[in-house]
């Protein structure tokens, strides 16, 4: 089963998608750094401050444009720290994912916009391994701060495995007790009664 599906808030930012920690397309630079022996330049001037331009910064976009590329860095963000919280609480039941569904922006970049993780949600051995893989599997679906529709979906029915192997349990509680209680006594017509005895006396 999977968490997410939907091209809203309802992904798992993955919002039941993860990849990068940043916008789609970032990357990040190593700094140089100068070992024993090596002589770095020298200039008459201050160096200049640069600063590293996105591609949307290097392109002639007109305000509107720009505007829709910082929703859409958003959606990115929040897309990938949903799926993020769904993995991080599954754990071991994840079997798959985060995959994600993308938008291209007018920097012509791509934006994750929907995501969702594969989880196992098969019942366990028996009803006290069901009912604590379903309070696992709902907690997964319910670990970002804006579960969609299918992440509280999914969260119900595992409510309702829950719910049905602590039935379970109860009865087995039951029925070990009653195998362990003795039955009482049926008194015959009998007891309680006195037996006389006549002891001769004469010699």
């Amino acid at each position: 089963m999977v968490i997410g599906g939907e091209n809203s808030s309802a992904l798992m930012p993955t919002p039941v998608g993860w990849q990068g920690n940043g916008p789609a397309g970032g990357t990040a630079a190593a700094g140089k750094t100068s070992t024993p022996g090596e002589t770095q330049g020298s200039s008459d001037r201050a160096p200049e401050k640069t600063r590293s331009k996105s591609p949307s910064d290097r392109l002639d976009l007109s305000p509107e444009a720009r505007q829709e590329i910082a929703k859409l860095r958003a959606r990115d963000q929040d897309v990938r720290m949903h799926e993020a919280a769904h993995m991080a609480a599954a754990g071991s039941l994840v079997r798959g994912g985060p995959t994600y569904s993308y938008e291209q922006g007018p920097d012509g970049q791509r934006y994750a916009i929907g995501g969702e993780v594969s989880i196992d949600t098969s019942p366990g051995n028996n009803p006290r391994a069901t009912l604590a893989k379903a309070q696992r599997i709902e907690a997964a679906a319910l670990a970002p701060a804006d579960p969609s529709g299918p992440d509280r979906a999914i969260a119900a029915q595992a409510a309702a495995m829950a719910a049905q192997a602590a039935g379970e349990l109860a009865k087995q509680a039951q029925s070990k007790i009653a195998s362990t209680t003795p039955s009482p006594q049926k008194s015959s017509p009998e007891a309680g009664k006195t037996l006389g005895v006549n002891l001769d006396t004469t010699g």
